[in-house]
Protein backbone atom coordinates (compact mmCIF):
# COMPACT_ATOMS: atom_id res chain seq x y z
CA UNK A 1 0.00 0.00 0.00
CA UNK A 2 1.34 3.47 -0.94
CA UNK A 3 2.06 5.51 2.29
CA UNK A 4 0.66 9.42 2.70
CA UNK A 5 2.19 11.13 -0.08
CA UNK A 6 3.70 8.53 -2.47
CA UNK A 7 1.60 7.62 -5.30
CA UNK A 8 -1.11 5.27 -5.27
CA UNK A 9 -0.78 1.86 -7.69
CA UNK A 10 -4.28 1.73 -8.62
CA UNK A 11 -5.08 4.48 -10.92
CA UNK A 12 -9.16 5.13 -11.37
CA UNK A 13 -11.40 6.72 -13.85
CA UNK A 14 -13.53 9.13 -12.30
CA UNK A 15 -16.23 10.90 -13.21
CA UNK A 16 -17.94 13.94 -11.48
CA UNK A 17 -21.86 14.05 -11.59
CA UNK A 18 -23.42 17.47 -12.34
CA UNK A 19 -26.16 16.88 -9.94
CA UNK A 20 -25.59 18.79 -5.96
CA UNK A 21 -26.56 16.49 -2.95
CA UNK A 22 -27.21 17.08 0.16
CA UNK A 23 -26.31 14.62 3.35
CA UNK A 24 -29.46 14.51 5.42
CA UNK A 25 -30.28 12.87 8.81
CA UNK A 26 -33.84 11.80 10.08
CA UNK A 27 -34.89 10.36 13.28
CA UNK A 28 -34.56 6.94 14.56
CA UNK A 29 -37.32 4.93 13.61
CA UNK A 30 -38.34 7.11 10.56
CA UNK A 31 -39.65 5.49 7.68
CA UNK A 32 -37.43 5.36 4.61
CA UNK A 33 -39.05 8.13 1.88
CA UNK A 34 -39.07 5.90 -0.66
CA UNK A 35 -41.56 7.80 -2.46
CA UNK A 36 -39.42 11.09 -2.89
CA UNK A 37 -36.70 9.32 -4.12
CA UNK A 38 -37.40 8.92 -7.50
CA UNK A 39 -34.79 7.56 -10.53
CA UNK A 40 -31.14 9.00 -10.23
CA UNK A 41 -28.62 8.58 -7.66
CA UNK A 42 -29.58 8.07 -3.86
CA UNK A 43 -28.38 6.51 -1.12
CA UNK A 44 -29.85 5.23 2.22
CA UNK A 45 -28.24 3.82 5.36
CA UNK A 46 -30.15 2.71 8.67
CA UNK A 47 -28.09 2.15 11.66
CA UNK A 48 -29.81 1.55 15.87
CA UNK A 49 -29.48 5.78 15.87
CA UNK A 50 -30.48 6.93 12.26
CA UNK A 51 -31.25 7.58 8.65
CA UNK A 52 -28.89 8.64 6.67
CA UNK A 53 -29.86 9.91 2.96
CA UNK A 54 -27.58 11.38 0.24
CA UNK A 55 -29.93 12.83 -2.66
CA UNK A 56 -30.11 15.68 -4.99
CA UNK A 57 -30.34 18.55 -3.19
CA UNK A 58 -33.98 19.40 -4.46
CA UNK A 59 -35.04 16.70 -2.89
CA UNK A 60 -34.56 17.83 0.56
CA UNK A 61 -37.77 17.76 2.76
CA UNK A 62 -38.29 20.67 5.46
CA UNK A 63 -37.72 19.33 8.90
CA UNK A 64 -35.00 17.22 8.18
CA UNK A 65 -31.29 17.79 8.83
CA UNK A 66 -29.52 18.44 5.99
CA UNK A 67 -26.14 19.82 4.56
CA UNK A 68 -26.43 20.57 0.61
CA UNK A 69 -23.89 21.66 -1.81
CA UNK A 70 -21.92 18.20 -1.62
CA UNK A 71 -20.06 17.01 -5.59
CA UNK A 72 -19.89 13.33 -6.29
CA UNK A 73 -17.00 11.69 -7.81
CA UNK A 74 -18.05 8.36 -8.99
CA UNK A 75 -15.57 5.82 -9.64
CA UNK A 76 -16.13 3.53 -12.85
CA UNK A 77 -17.17 0.34 -12.74
CA UNK A 78 -17.83 -2.56 -11.69
CA UNK A 79 -14.97 -2.83 -9.62
CA UNK A 80 -14.42 -6.24 -8.80
CA UNK A 81 -15.46 -7.03 -4.84
CA UNK A 82 -12.11 -8.54 -4.04
CA UNK A 83 -9.93 -5.37 -5.10
CA UNK A 84 -7.91 -3.80 -2.14
CA UNK A 85 -6.91 -0.40 -1.85
CA UNK A 86 -9.49 1.59 -4.26
CA UNK A 87 -10.82 4.12 -1.15
CA UNK A 88 -6.81 4.02 0.17
CA UNK A 89 -5.76 5.68 -3.39
CA UNK A 90 -8.59 7.84 -3.51
CA UNK A 91 -8.91 9.21 0.07
CA UNK A 92 -4.95 9.54 0.24
CA UNK A 93 -4.62 12.46 -1.80
CA UNK A 94 -8.03 13.75 -0.70
CA UNK A 95 -6.24 13.67 2.99
CA UNK A 96 -2.78 15.32 1.93
CA UNK A 97 -4.98 18.42 0.07
CA UNK A 98 -7.07 18.55 3.23
CA UNK A 99 -10.23 17.77 1.67
CA UNK A 100 -12.90 16.09 3.58
CA UNK A 101 -15.08 13.53 2.27
CA UNK A 102 -18.31 11.41 2.41
CA UNK A 103 -17.71 8.01 1.10
CA UNK A 104 -20.73 5.48 -0.64
CA UNK A 105 -20.14 2.36 -2.30
CA UNK A 106 -22.63 -0.33 -4.06
CA UNK A 107 -22.49 -3.85 -5.15
CA UNK A 108 -20.57 -1.92 -8.25
CA UNK A 109 -18.52 1.19 -7.61
CA UNK A 110 -17.56 3.57 -5.15
CA UNK A 111 -18.69 7.00 -4.50
CA UNK A 112 -16.58 9.93 -2.98
CA UNK A 113 -18.43 13.43 -1.84
CA UNK A 114 -16.78 16.66 -1.44
CA UNK A 115 -17.97 19.77 -0.51
CA UNK A 116 -18.67 22.23 -3.84
CA UNK A 117 -15.91 24.59 -2.54
CA UNK A 118 -13.42 21.31 -2.60
CA UNK A 119 -14.19 20.00 -6.12
CA UNK A 120 -11.46 21.69 -7.96
CA UNK A 121 -9.19 21.27 -5.63
CA UNK A 122 -10.14 17.48 -4.95
CA UNK A 123 -9.78 16.88 -8.76
CA UNK A 124 -6.52 18.71 -8.96
CA UNK A 125 -5.27 16.06 -6.35
CA UNK A 126 -6.75 13.25 -7.88
CA UNK A 127 -5.53 14.23 -11.07
CA UNK A 128 -1.77 14.61 -9.66
CA UNK A 129 -2.07 11.10 -8.07
CA UNK A 130 -2.85 9.86 -11.95
CA UNK A 131 -6.11 9.31 -11.34
CA UNK A 132 -8.24 10.43 -14.63
CA UNK A 133 -11.34 12.71 -14.48
CA UNK A 134 -14.51 13.45 -16.44
CA UNK A 135 -16.39 16.32 -15.38
CA UNK A 136 -20.04 16.18 -16.01
CA UNK A 137 -20.28 19.75 -14.99
CA UNK A 138 -17.13 21.68 -15.69
CA UNK A 139 -16.49 25.49 -15.31
CA UNK A 140 -18.26 27.77 -17.72
CA UNK A 141 -15.00 29.06 -19.80
CA UNK A 142 -13.79 25.48 -20.25
CA UNK A 143 -17.98 24.46 -21.20
CA UNK A 144 -17.75 27.15 -23.57
CA UNK A 145 -14.86 25.79 -25.44
CA UNK A 146 -15.90 22.26 -25.94
CA UNK A 147 -19.43 24.20 -27.76
CA UNK A 148 -17.86 24.94 -30.91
Amino acid sequence: MAALGERAPFHASLRIRGERFAICQLAPGSPPPWTELGDGFWAVAHSEGELSLVLPEAGVRPGWRAEAGWRCIEVAGPLDLGMTGVLAALSAPLAEAGIPLFVLSTYDTDYILVREQDIAPAAAALTAWGHHIEDDDPPPSQAEGRAT
